[in-house]
């Protein structure tokens, strides 16, 4: 039986080795990975049940098909029970066997495929990720890292493009519940009348176009995390709906006379001053020392201008990669240029700036004329501001002036030279 099997799949394109007794078979197992096993029930020396938890302690992902004369209902369950892919009885034809084989082969591809993502996701969001070596940022890390392992809300302040999100990911991805949904959700998106139905589901005919039964989010999150972000735009109604569901880990579908428990972490995350929403009556208070167990407050870009050049290199690696492109990196200039720029859009409008530009650049490392034109002109009132704030001695100053007609005439040296009144070899001095 073994040989026929063996020649029948080699056949069909398979790599197949066969053995007589279960010793050698465990001897092969450690020594290389197979994807599926296909074993005898009775043998001499060790039954296929327990060679089958031998291969699971060996390869947990490995496949098993136990075969067998002497089948009963109860050996079956008992070999699914123990991790068995299936049980079939001989005798059996082949073109059954190739089937099973295919769907055990199939469902071990989508196993490694999920865990292979899971890995993906699970490192995507590990704190390294989020970028910044500044001793602001070091603080939000350490954080984080204390907040992951408790089971406490946390709510994350910080403007639009802070990484809000992306913190709340760290969060649920670095803590006890990784393997369990998260789901994240922009209050200020949704209209007050859907996010409700968003948020808690509900039953069929609930309102006019509830057609269906639909779950809502924190059932979907059940036993993971929910990100409600922009909370400080939800409307003082859901707020006490939401008080609920933090008190009593209970929920109550629109439509719905039953409340459903739920196991969720909440973290929120809002750019108001919530505190001073309470005050003047936005917002309502008790929910608000409910959520603000552990507040982490996410600096602005102009807050840790020191990582923005480290910020930029992982922008231009990322997007590089994702175009085709070979930008290996920025000269000193650009970043000069991105350091004097007010970052209003904070992070996300860095990592715009840089998409753009690494689209656009015909050089291997970004140049000021591969930056956007508002990002390139400054005005001299700017400059003579900024020279003004940081005390600048002349020759520091006379080096920004030179730097803002170089930019001003792409770079043209010759021309630069005329508007300054001196020559070619003065300003190659000068600069």
């Amino acid at each position: 039986m073994a040989e026929l099997l063996k020649d029948h799949l080699q056949k069909r394109g398979f790599t197949a080795d066969s053995t007589y007794n279960a010793v050698d078979a465990i001897r092969s197992m450690e020594n290389r990975n197979y994807d599926l096993v296909i074993s005898d029930l009775m043998m001499k020396d060790i039954n296929g049940l327990e060679l089958l938890d031998s291969i699971k302690k060996i390869r947990n992902d490995t496949e098993v098909i136990i075969i067998t004369a002497f089948g009963t209902i109860e050996t079956a369950v008992e070999a699914i029970k123990r991790g068995a892919y299936h049980f079939i009885a001989k005798p059996f034809k082949l073109t059954d066997m190739d089937v099973i084989i295919q769907k055990a082969i199939e469902d071990r591809r989508i196993k490694k495929e999920n865990l292979l993502l899971r890995e993906t996701v699970e490192k995507k969001y590990q704190f390294e990720n989020i970028i910044g070596r500044s001793k602001v940022m070091e603080e939000v890390f350490e954080l984080i890292k204390r907040v992951s392992a408790t089971n406490s809300n946390v709510i994350i302040y910080g403007g639009s493009g802070t990484g809000k999100e992306l913190a709340a990911k760290a969060i649920h991805f670095n803590s006890p519940r990784k393997m369990m949904p998260f789901i994240a959700i922009n209050c200020s998106a949704i209209p007050d009348g859907l996010l409700e139905s968003e948020l808690f589901g509900h039953l069929k005919g609930a309102f006019t176009s509830a057609h269906i039964t639909k779950k809502g989010l924190f059932e979907e999150a059940d036993g993971g995390s929910i990100f409600l972000d922009e909370i400080g735009d939800m409307s003082l109604n859901l707020q006490s709906k939401l008080l609920r569901v933090i008190e009593n880990k209970e929920m109550r579908p629109v439509g719905g006379n039953e409340s459903r428990k739920i196991d969720v972490r909440i973290i929120t995350a809002t750019n108001k001053d919530l505190l001073k929403e309470v005050k003047t009556g936005n917002f309502r208070e008790d929910i608000y020392y409910r959520l603000n167990v552990i507040p982490i407050r996410l600096p602005s870009l102009n807050e840790r201008k020191g990582d923005i050049p480290l910020l930029a290199e992982h922008f231009i690696r990322k997007y590089s990669s994702e175009m085709g492109k070979d930008v290996k990196g920025i000269t000193k200039e650009a970043v000069d240029m991105l350091n004097r720029h007010n970052w209003e859009g904070n992070v996300r409008e860095l990592e715009n700036v840089i998409e753009r530009s690494v689209a656009l650049s015909k050089h291997f490392v970004l140049q000021p004329t591969d930056l956007p034109d508002y990002i390139q002109k400054i005005s001299e009132a700017e400059m003579l501001e900024g020279a003004s704030e940081k005390r600048l001695r002349l020759k520091e100053f006379e080096r920004m002036y030179i730097k803002k007609i170089l930019q001003d005439v792409k770079g043209d040296r010759e021309k630069t030279a005329a508007i300054l009144g001196i020559s070619k070899r003065t300003l190659y001095r000068k600069t």
